[in-house]
């Protein structure tokens, strides 16, 4: 049977079938006539399909916010009148807030260091001005993609601009959620505080710890992944915006290259600066490489931690047992009532992936030749992809992991007592031989190391019961001597 079409549909495919002929330097090419793309994106587009995805939304706004800020510098140098600014402005507000996205069709990851992107930009520019101007779309003597909205720039200082801009909005998103995961650890560090347990080196009873210091570690050790995040932006704060092809400003307009960057910071509402040494930050992207091995050391922390919850929460009848983890889903198709730890698990698969993109990210940056990197759009592509991942692995870890962890006291509380590791807090008193002796009849026998010492009246039980204080046994600078002393 035939599919019938009503009249809406005959419209709508009599649209698509409509074309434009657009020419460039290679030739002539039928375009979508309602498409505001133009010629160039439409090569990108069959040239480079190779993730089938778009270009991040945050990175089309952001070369929007480029060349609205160019745009507006241009005019205020009396490099483009001001009909033609106002609908190049107006059409980069109008992408900034979300329309004309879907009009981004080459892939994010494309040869050519990002022209593609680029002329997808400038075309999709200028063919929403000219309609503004009440042109139709590829009546390019109104507003040229090349000549108007290109104008002062390349894509050699367009691009690279755009991505570093992108990674620093992406960055302050992420930095919020690691924040967030800082305060919900140092709460459970609290929580957690007189909840003694036994501490473990290489797997094995080592002294006793509370729960609550092991939570103030994760805390920190987020603290300082907050910090490097902190330099991370720093790194990205500076653009080569001005410097045109390899660094050297060629066809801008000197006020221009003294303007843009503080326009498009006032555009972005980002602290923006101008690369020191523009030739310098046209040909090294060692940033790109500093701020991934950033989001790379933080995902090794989370996924460490992730490793410790789900050991900690193992079992629960038959592991360690010592902490709860919020259950979120069931475990098993085939095994009832078992819950698994899948919080922790999918934030170990995304540092999985952290890790291997920072190693394309190191490859792609090495591989820059003379005055320029061809291969960012790779850098981008990953480093985009490891920031907001990562973004929301702590997000959901947050919400639906830790503030949710519960602590089993008591079970902590008699692995402490029965474990041959507190012997460390006898040894100072009965030496370390004799506690060596211990220790190897506890494990042997499976008597507890209390009641051995009690037997051999080697110390009273009062003097044991102070030794053996949670507090003095975790807490440094109060010793079991120093307790004695105050009986």
């Amino acid at each position: 049977m035939s599919k019938q079409y009503n009249i809406e549909d005959m419209e709508t495919k009599e649209k698509i079938m409509k074309t434009r002929v657009e020419h460039d330097s290679i030739g002539t090419k039928e375009v979508p006539a309602e498409a505001y793309y133009g010629v160039q994106t439409l090569r990108a587009a069959e040239n480079f399909y190779i993730t089938g995805m778009n270009m991040h939304p945050e990175l089309i706004n952001s070369v929007a916010q480029i060349k609205k800020a160019a745009a507006i510098t241009n005019f205020e140098v009396g490099r483009l009148d001001k009909k033609r600014t106002d609908a190049i402005v107006r059409a980069c507000d109008e992408i900034i807030a979300g329309r004309l996205h879907d009009q981004f069709i080459v892939d994010p990851i494309q040869g050519g260091a990002g022209t593609s992107l680029n002329m997808n930009a400038n075309e999709v520019i200028a063919n929403r001005a000219i309609e503004i101007l009440g042109g139709r779309k590829g009546d390019y003597s109104i507003v040229n993609p090349n000549d108007h909205v290109n104008y002062g720039q390349s894509t050699n200082d367009v691009f690279p601009s755009c991505g570093r801009i992108t990674a620093l909005k992406l960055l302050n998103r992420a930095k919020e959620q690691l924040e967030r995961l800082y305060g919900a650890l140092m709460e459970k560090a609290e929580e957690f505080d007189d909840v003694i347990k036994m501490g473990r080196t290489q797997l094995q009873d080592a002294v006793p710890i509370r729960l609550g210091q092991e939570f103030r570690a994760y805390a920190t050790a987020i603290r300082r992944d907050i910090t490097r995040f902190e330099h991370a932006k720093e790194e990205m704060s500076s653009l080569n915006l001005g410097g045109t092809a390899i660094g050297t400003g060629l066809n801008a307009d000197v006020q221009y290259l003294q303007k843009v960057v503080k326009n498009i910071a006032l555009v972005s509402g980002l602290d923006l600066v101008q690369s020191y040494d523009l030739i310098d930050a046209t040909q090294n992207l060692d940033g790109y490489t500093s701020i991934s091995g950033a989001v790379k050391t933080c995902a090794v922390n989370l996924s460490k931690m992730s490793n410790d919850l789900r050991l900690m929460s193992s079992g629960p009848r038959a592991g360690l047992g010592e902490i709860n983890l919020p259950a979120r889903q069931n475990g098993s198709s085939i095994m009832p009532g078992k819950v698994n730890p899948v919080i922790p698990e999918v934030v170990n698969q995304v540092a999985f992936n952290i890790i291997g993109n920072d190693m394309t990210i190191a490859m792609a940056t090495e591989a820059g030749q003379l005055e320029l990197n061809a291969f960012e759009p790779i850098i981008f592509y990953n480093l985009f992809q490891s920031i907001e991942t990562l973004t929301f692995a702590v997000h959901t870890l947050v919400d639906n992991c830790i503030t949710g962890i519960t602590a089993n006291r008591e079970h902590c509380r008699n692995m402490v007592e029965n474990s041959v590791g507190i012997i460390t807090a006898i040894c100072p008193h009965v030496g370390y031989e004799k506690a060596a002796v211990l220790a190897k009849e506890a494990i042997l026998t499976g008597a507890s190391v209390r009641s051995l010492i009690l037997r051999d009246k080697l110390l009273g039980e009062e003097e044991l019961n102070v030794i053996l204080n949670p507090y003095s046994m975790t807490e440094p600078g109060i010793s079991g001597e120093e307790l004695l002393d105050n009986i």
